[in-house]
């Protein structure tokens, strides 16, 4: 049968099966990292067995990556400099011929091979080791990240400008040929491990050769053709795929984080890298996760959110990559940052909604860290060295938590710092743990609303402390009162014990933490009431099992009733009182994908998570997807219901009634 078809997991060939060893049955090693096939073929079917968030990565919560090369020299503007440099009259070009020259006679591979701009200095990408009298110190970095708390790092290995910042041979336009003469990742990759951290690659080459470049003169030469992505097509999509191997074989990365466009080159080529990464993974004996903006999907790989994040808990696990400036992802003169509680505040959220936070820095071109980013880093692993248990192995619980202060709902929203009555949870992986983070001192009494008679029993709640200054240190919490407005907590002090950025209150159980409920859900029919449209979710009646759901204004019909009914694992089927069929996503992952109705099976498909919002709205989740509910804010009685990615929208915002 094929290699991708053999029916043992990773785990049972520990042992082998049928008295067939691992090593008999493939000649390998015995012991294996974690689930997943012992091998794989390029398909869909194949790459979709590799588990895509493996549980170290799911514990480490925290990365950090950096933009910097040859784009970091002009300190301008941003990162596309290279690109924009090329568009007559922009604010890059003018400053381009000002400075530098006209790009027709001062092109962009200057800054990589070295020369003089008008003022006779020359200028050149050549970072020097402290070693050799330099200010770079890749050991200093790394450091550097580990104090941050950081637990994977690793540096932007190519851009989309194309150069590449390890000892290429199928690329002459590499850090070791040209410029600093050195093998950037491979200094960055022994530097990270030696600190113990995960190694992260970031590549964004797919864009090279897919418009980034679109303005560049053609070159007159084959290398300059493909340090500006102008080869022939097929030519181009082989050293996407030839790059990509050499860091695999090289430098053995635990993350390959890839940037846009990857929908771009041709699906064999995607499917040949998946399927060769995993492969050398399962040699390596080690877990590994691919992430992605477009090109795969979540079942084998990791989402990405470029400077964002859901509204609300989303499954499968997702990532964000995130800028610690708002106006460049590599230094430019000038660059400003968020401050310390916008990027911890947006680190603390996005781990209550199940997923990690990698953060962007911006080193200058001779390899020095600016003080402020470096401030902002530490202030960052000063927060994680005392409250860090509230983060590193938990996992999102029932609900992310509550409070004013909207964050996520999509890519591109600006972090921000939360206030004393934002509230986020995150709960340990045994379950008996939950922490309550507050995002400033809430005074003498914290109230936590999601914690109210109507919705939680706390009668195996054995203790509530704060997590003291130091780590493993408490202060307990003995008073407490509960009813149905919340949970009320008596703090120590109506003023701060100790300064902090947010502060964290441990609850622990007896037991599991218990169920969740969602206070004014019914146990009998309802009926489920978009918030956009005011229309109600609609079965059609005896139909076709298949059927899309609809929306519809309530009659009273049995159309338009529905019983949650409680699967006891925080998931709910959601079953039409005419048909008796059940709301089912048919595994659609995109977004806009109708939502059908089918008898039911038990799938994951059919299960819904009922996120509470607060004032009575939830989103409606699906379990196999993790898409919501969503009305598309159309008001046509009838209009079909979808699914959508978890964002701020009302239209993904419901109001369940008893009827």
């Amino acid at each position: 049968m094929p290699s991708s078809s053999i029916p043992f997991s990773r785990r049972t060939l520990l042992t082998g099966a049928g008295g067939i060893t691992a090593a008999g049955l493939l000649g390998v090693r015995t012991a294996w990292a974690t689930d997943g096939p012992s091998s794989y073929s390029p398909t869909w079917a194949s790459v979709d067995q590799h588990p895509p968030a493996h549980e170290w990565f799911q514990d480490a919560k925290f990365g950090i990556y950096f933009h910097w090369g040859a784009f970091s020299v002009p300190a301008y503007a941003n990162e596309w400099y290279p690109r924009n440099m090329y568009f007559s009259g922009s604010n890059e070009n003018n400053h381009h011929k000002s400075v530098y020259g006209d790009p027709s006679v001062w092109p962009y591979h200057n800054f990589i091979n070295g020369a003089r701009d008008k003022a006779g200095t020359w200028v050149q990408f050549a970072p020097k080791l402290r070693s050799a009298g330099g200010d770079f110190d890749p050991g200093e970095w790394a450091q550097l990240f580990a104090d941050a708390g950081a637990r994977f790092a690793g540096p932007v290995a190519e851009h989309h400008d194309g150069y590449s910042m390890w000892n290429s041979r199928v690329n002459e336009w590499n850090s070791v040929a040209t410029g600093p003469r050195l093998d950037l990742l491979r200094l960055h990759a022994d530097a990270i491990r030696a600190k113990g951290l995960k190694l992260l690659v970031s590549l964004h080459h797919a864009y090279n050769f897919t418009g980034f470049y679109e303005r560049a003169p053609a070159q007159s030469t084959t290398g300059l053709r493909k340090l500006y992505g102008q080869l022939d097509a097929n030519t181009e999509y082989q050293l996407w795929y030839d790059k990509l191997k050499e860091v695999i074989d090289g430098y053995q990365p635990d993350v390959i984080w890839q940037d846009f466009n990857l929908g771009r080159v041709p699906e064999s080529h995607r499917l040949n890298f998946l399927a060769y990464y995993y492969n050398q993974a399962v040699a390596w004996n080690r877990d590994v996760v691919a992430t992605y903006k477009d090109g795969f999907n979540t079942r084998g790989e990791v989402f990405d959110y470029e400077r964002g994040g859901p509204a609300a808990i989303q499954t499968p696990y997702w990532l964000t990559d995130d800028s610690i400036s708002s106006s460049s992802w590599c230094y430019t003169n000038g660059i400003g940052y968020y401050s310390l509680n916008a990027m911890l505040h947006s680190l603390i959220d996005r781990v209550s909604k199940n997923g990690n936070m990698l953060l962007n820095i911006a080193p200058m071109a001779d390899g020095t860290i600016p003080s402020g980013q470096r401030t902002i880093l530490l202030g960052i692993g000063d927060y994680l060295r005392r409250f860090g248990e509230s983060i590193y192995a938990t996992r999102a619980w029932a609900t992310y938590g509550e409070g004013p202060t909207q964050m996520g709902g999509g890519s591109f929203v600006t972090p921000r710092p939360g206030t004393n009555r934002d509230i986020r949870f995150t709960r340990s992986k045994d379950n008996r743990v939950l922490y309550a983070t507050v995002l400033g001192w809430p005074g003498g009494t914290l109230d936590i609303g999601t914690l109210g008679s109507s919705r939680i029993n706390l009668s195996t709640l054995t203790s509530v402390q704060l997590l003291n200054n130091t780590a493993g240190s408490f202060i307990n919490l003995p008073g407490r009162t509960q009813d149905g407005s919340g949970l009320h907590i008596t703090m120590p002090s109506s003023t701060a014990p100790f300064a902090a950025p947010a502060y964290v209150v441990k609850l622990t159980f007896s037991g599991p933490i218990p169920s969740l409920g969602s206070g004014p859900t019914p146990t009998g029919w309802v009926r489920i009431t978009n918030v956009t449209t005011g229309l109600v979710l609609d079965s059609g009646g005896n139909v076709a099992s298949g059927s899309p759901l609809k929306q519809w204004s309530y009659d009273g019909s049995t159309n338009l009733q529905w019983q949650l009914a409680d699967l006891g694992t925080g998931y709910h089927r959601i079953v039409n009182r005419t048909n008796g069929m059940v709301a089912d996503s048919w595994g659609n992952t995109a977004n806009g994908a109708y939502c059908m109705q089918a008898a039911w099976n038990g799938g994951n498909n059919q299960q819904w998570r009922l996120n509470s919002l607060g004032n009575g709205r939830y989103q409606i989740i699906n379990r196999g997807t993790g898409t919501a509910l969503d009305s598309g804010g159309n008001t046509t009685l009838g209009a079909n219901v979808k699914l959508w990615t978890p964002d701020s929208s009302t239209n993904l915002q419901w109001i369940i009634a008893a009827v």
